[in-house]
């Protein structure tokens, strides 16, 4: 039987020699406290949870143990700012992968994104693997969509934090197409997300972060499904409700 280089990475855990201080951050997180292990889908991965739960610090500490830089972009992009600060958490985590490395590997993070952007500007030799265009030239939105089409060869293994911050629903229909033109491309993914557009594709595994740990969930047992699908259908009434509380 052949073995199958998905997923790139397979799973990540807690070292068994880790040495926490439940006391300081990222372990007064709940769900960063409780974490002991958690295995990945060969194609996509999504962390959800509200903010603060600790999604985005996991993703960071994967992006940190897989040698991206904590802004985020291709491992070869180092941005050191005074205010940076690792969360730490990568140093406590046992990372498997498979026996195969990924032809290519992104992170792209949405808080840092601007960083990003600037650090390509000064380095005007790879915009052309952005699509050729200053990324600072762009929308946010049609800068992220350039990063998702262009930068993103395939075969290979993404972490995204909060793709759909600068995208307008119908640019999250258009990333979810990207996503599965990935997949189909023998990509994985691991995305942060609020998204219940992008939270929609197929077979996905969902773990959703909460006070009570990581757990997974189905699309339609998330918040994000529960609250967007029940504010459309009740719009008038919910904002009535919304309004008398104040």
């Amino acid at each position: 039987m052949s073995l199958s280089k998905k997923p790139y990475l397979q799973s990540a855990a807690l070292r068994p020699d880790a040495v926490v201080d439940l006391d300081h951050y990222p372990f007064t997180i709940p769900a960063i406290r409780d974490f002991v292990h958690m295995d990945f889908h060969p194609d996509v991965t999504f962390f959800v949870g509200e903010n603060g739960s600790g999604k985005s610090t996991m993703l960071e500490a994967l992006a940190v143990g897989l040698g991206f830089g904590k802004d985020g972009g291709t491992r070869n992009v180092r941005i050191a700012l005074p205010s940076d600060e690792e969360s730490g958490l990568h140093a406590h985590l046992r990372l498997s992968k498979s026996y195969k490395k990924p032809d290519d590997s992104y992170f792209l993070r949405a808080e840092s994104f601007f960083n990003v952007a600037t650090y390509m500007d000064d380095m005007p030799e790879y915009l052309e693997s952005y699509g050729g265009k200053s990324l600072h030239a762009q929308s946010h939105g049609e800068a992220f969509m350039a990063t998702l089409i262009n930068k993103l060869r395939g075969k290979g293994l993404y972490l995204l934090d909060e793709p759909e911050a600068a995208l307008s629903p119908s640019r999250q229909l258009a990333a979810l197409s990207v996503i599965h033109q990935l997949v189909q491309d023998d990509s994985q993914l691991i995305i942060a997300t609020h998204s219940p557009i992008l939270l929609a594709y197929p077979n996905a595994k969902i773990l959703s972060f909460t006070g009570g740990g990581i757990h997974e969930v189905a699309y339609e047992d998330t918040e994000h499904y529960a609250v967007t699908r029940d504010f459309l259908n009740n719009y008038p009434r919910r904002l009535e409700q919304l309004f008398e509380e104040e």
